[in-house]
């Protein structure tokens, strides 16, 4: 018996060579969503633009765990933040025409907000498979 593996269709995930490849011709933006200390200590990515998860769930109106309050340690919000939220993403996605490439550490987070920002309406959101790892062994 062979087993089947769901696929996802459009799939979620891209390899960070064709993320690379994307952003070299100017078709995609690279969406950082780890946290600001994270970036401090591993680096910045400086073809990305930080948008932390966190903050992208809690703009969202999502509900946070208690190791994600934590972490974020933050009010709530504003409509103006929200605004702003949405005023960057569609100026990258609509306005050019972009895939939105979401890149973490490892993948994983990235994942998250790709599938957040699908259910906005988002229909190229994609996660970089295997984060910040990835994308620095194809440099």
């Amino acid at each position: 018996m062979v087993a089947v593996i769901p696929t996802q269709d459009p799939p979620l995930e891209m390899g960070a060579e064709t993320a690379k490849e994307i952003i070299r011709l100017k078709i995609g933006t690279l969406i950082d969503v780890r946290q600001p200390t994270e970036i401090e200590l591993e680096g910045d990515i400086p073809e990305a633009e930080s948008v932390p998860l966190f903050d992208l769930k809690k703009l969202l109106g999502h509900t946070l765990t208690e190791e994600e309050q934590e972490i974020l340690d933050c009010d709530q919000p504003t409509d103006r933040d929200v605004r702003f939220f949405i005023s960057i993403i569609n100026k990258h996605h609509y306005q050019k025409g972009n895939v939105l490439l979401c890149l973490c550490h490892s993948g994983k987070r990235s994942l998250h907000a790709a599938m957040l920002l699908r259910s906005m309406g988002y229909e190229r959101a994609y996660s970089v498979k295997g984060g910040v790892r990835a994308w620095r062994e194809t440099e």
